[in-house]
């Protein structure tokens, strides 16, 4: 989905390093930078890995295709489980209690430490970088509490520090309404979801393990291997504008 509205492909080291070319100088990949130990060892490495996203994520329109989620979702009811972390699906109009954020998201804080269970709101953070070397430029963020640096609220690799918070909250909700569906009724559309870390992909096979009404759209990794469903190589946008065309008239 990110792709679509113009993120960078980040699925393997060199998808990553063609988006961030001094990190391939430095010979970083994706899964090193997203360790919750540079907050404590190296903070403006982390910060400029992670205030430059935040930049863009700001930045970036939702594609038409959340629109077409946004119009089925109008019909039927629905919800998103996602393990992105960009709140495109927020900006494209979904209801916060509706979108369960399993790897949590960019647009919060909370403590490295942590200190506390709480998080807030990134709303006024803006992370000054230096694009040469990736690295942020002090001051940064800094937990309320009690000093000690800020880091954005998501769960990331060996991640033993990570406040579940209102995402947590979510996941209980989004459990409980899966099991007041009938389950042979419930359709999933999965999109874009990998092997690499299969959460999402796990998530949809079981949701629809009744039905066996899943819809896999992923470009590289269509395959439908657990249970029933449709496989489509394809990317988001486009096969969701296409499926809508063929809804028009069922609708």
């Amino acid at each position: 989905m990110g792709v679509d509205s113009g993120l960078p492909d980040f699925r393997g080291p060199e998808g990553f390093w063609r988006a961030y070319p001094p990190y391939r100088r430095l010979g970083l990949r994706f899964e090193e930078l997203a360790d919750p130990e540079h907050f404590d060892d190296d903070p403006e490495l982390a910060w400029g890995f992670y205030g430059h996203r935040l930049a863009l994520y700001r930045a970036t329109v939702p594609h038409p295709g959340f629109g077409v989620l946004r119009g089925w979702a109008d019909r039927l009811p629905a919800r998103v489980f996602t393990s992105n972390v960009d709140g495109a699906f927020q900006a494209a109009g979904f209801a916060a209690p509706d979108v369960t954020e399993c790897h949590g998201a960019i647009g919060a804080l909370q403590c490295s430490r942590p200190c506390h269970e709480g998080t807030w709101p990134a709303d006024d953070v803006v992370v000054t970088l230096d694009e040469e070397t990736m690295r942020a430029v002090p001051p940064l963020p800094v937990c309320p509490r009690c000093g000690a640096v800020a880091r954005p609220n998501i769960l990331m690799f060996g991640d033993a520090s990570w406040v579940p918070g209102v995402h947590g909250e979510r996941m209980g909700e989004h459990r409980a309404w899966l099991r007041a569906q009938d389950g042979a009724r419930v359709g999933v559309v999965e999109l874009g979801a990998g092997t690499a870390v299969p959460t999402v992909r796990r998530h949809a096979e079981l949701a629809s393990a009744s039905s066996g009404r899943l819809v896999r759209i992923n470009i590289r990794e269509p395959e439908v291997r657990h249970g029933h469903g449709v496989g489509l190589a394809a990317g988001a946008q486009a096969t969701l504008e296409a499926l809508d065309g063929l809804l028009a008239d069922a609708w």
